[in-house]
């Protein structure tokens, strides 16, 4: 797939992020439960044009720390800044993908690419700035389709250009390619490399694939409940590995499957198991 680099100007450039002492504890719903804490002292400092991976168990709070650097959730303790300036409400900065593509399906790909435009954006430039992104992901051909007559992979890249629409500095994505199967995941993750080459963004990723983390991220972030603690403890940041060598990775380099190991321990896999951890 061929990526044509960009020519309109971004109106963000990457961000770092700095979360500083982050804690999130949910209330009780009701008088008969107790409050519920997931994160606390959360420390992780991300450079610019960085890409992050968070990896863990599910119920520890990965997805709650997105929300937490985007702004679509407020911790409890601690604070979050985007290039030093603090993350308050929905981060403008920011742009978000999840697991499902959550296409309008009343809408053709390029309609709903142009959802993610910032406010104020006119016609022409966002109209040139759609075709720009459909062609980035592949799609310029498919640009009047509407979500039911493509594939899961392509609706995801259609999400993937709606999130960049926005001229985002920080590119949150929550396990965005969860639902697809293992070729087209492949494929998703070298356009994702490809995509950040051209629009190189600050990147923060939560996946529960080992070796995906591995391939994407410029460092491994490991999210748990600290070693021997008890049941209901929040998590915090248990490890961060430093993954070597530039993208595009060989995914069977040697050096990576050392480090799989030692994430897979980390998390409490045997390492002949799947690298895949389910939800």
């Amino acid at each position: 797939m061929a990526i044509t680099t960009p020519t309109t100007v971004r109106h963000h450039p990457a961000h770092p992020v700095s979360v500083q002492g982050v804690g999130r504890t949910f209330p009780a719903r009701d008088g008969r439960h107790t409050a519920t804490p997931v994160l606390a002292d959360v420390d992780l400092e991300i450079a610019t044009g960085e890409i992050v991976a968070l990896l863990g168990a599910s119920g520890c709070g990965k997805s709650t720390l997105l929300r937490q650097v985007s702004g679509l959730d407020v911790p409890t303790e601690g604070r979050i800044l985007i290039d030093g300036s603090a993350v308050d409400g929905v981060d403008a900065r920011c742009a978000v993908a999840f697991q499902e593509p959550r296409l309008l399906p009343w809408r053709t790909l390029a309609q709903n690419v142009a959802v993610g435009l910032p406010r104020g954006t006119d016609r022409t430039t966002g109209e040139r700035r759609v075709r720009e992104l459909l062609e980035l992901v592949g799609l310029g051909e498919c640009t009047h389709l509407r979500p039911r007559q493509v594939s899961g992979g392509m609706a995801q890249r259609t999400s993937l250009a709606r999130a960049l629409a926005r001229n985002p500095g920080v590119l949150v994505l929550d396990e965005p390619f969860g639902a697809l199967d293992a070729l087209t995941r492949l494929r998703m993750q070298d356009l994702l490399l490809e995509v950040h080459a051209a629009e190189p963004a600050t990147v923060l990723l939560v996946t529960h694939d080992v070796d995906e983390a591995l391939y994407l991220a410029d460092r491994v972030v490991l999210l748990g409940r600290p070693q021997g603690s008890p049941k209901g403890t929040p998590s915090t940041v248990r490890s961060v590995v430093t993954v070597p060598g530039a993208r595009p990775r060989d995914r069977g380099d040697a050096d990576l499957a050392h480090l799989r190991a030692e994430l897979l321990d980390g998390l409490g896999v045997p390492t002949h198991h799947s690298t895949a951890l389910t939800d």
